[in-house]
């Protein structure tokens, strides 16, 4: 089984989401966290199921709609790791990454 790995950059990106949802009146940001951080459980047994980015990163799409997210990672396979690098919302445009 693959092992997932959340790059601690991440958690910016869970304070980014949940500021968004609060300014908006979100009654469920938590559980929306929840849902994201559930639905990259799927790379421990499908860790190339993510749509290519470039050679090294894929992007996985998680929910739909107003509840649509990507999570940007990485798969070393010799490792059977994958990296969360990145998540934002399917509405923004690009990543914060350094």
């Amino acid at each position: 089984m693959t092992t997932v790995v959340i790059a601690a950059r991440v958690v910016q990106d869970f304070e980014r989401i949940l500021e968004h949802l609060a300014k908006h009146d979100a009654t469920d940001a938590a559980d929306r966290v929840e849902d994201i951080i559930a639905a990259l459980d799927v790379l421990a047994h499908n860790p190339r199921i993510g749509r290519p980015v470039d050679d090294a990163r894929r992007e996985l799409v998680i929910g739909r709609d107003r509840r649509g997210y990507l999570a940007l990672y990485a798969y070393d396979a010799p490792k059977d790791e994958a990296v969360i690098l990145a998540i934002r919302s399917q509405k923004e445009s690009g990543y914060h990454t350094p």
